[in-house]
């Protein structure tokens, strides 16, 4: 089992969220809606200076669907280049 997490801008939640539960059945999922940092090239602060957010999503991943996970997100970040779709996986323990 993975611990997947997805940082994005908020802009796209709702896109990963739809291709996530058409392709895989049944996930289970958290969202943080509202997530403010530094990423590789810019701020996403919420501020008037730096007014984009971010958001969390956090989903424990059969080993099965790791690389359907991965290919979903490579195809949203695909249609969404610009938007900072970040993908982590770490080990998770049942």
């Amino acid at each position: 089992m993975f611990r997947a997490e997805i940082i994005a801008n908020n802009s796209v939640q709702d896109d990963i969220i739809e291709v996530l539960e058409e392709n895989i059945p049944g996930i289970l999922y958290t969202i943080q809606p509202l997530a403010h940092g530094r990423g590789g090239n810019d701020y996403k602060l919420g501020s008037g200076t730096w007014p984009e957010t971010n958001f969390i999503l956090v989903s424990y991943i059969e080993d099965e669907d790791k690389d359907s996970v991965r290919a979903i997100i490579a195809a949203v970040k695909k249609r969404f280049p610009d938007e900072g779709i970040k993908l982590f996986f770490v080990r998770a323990e049942d």
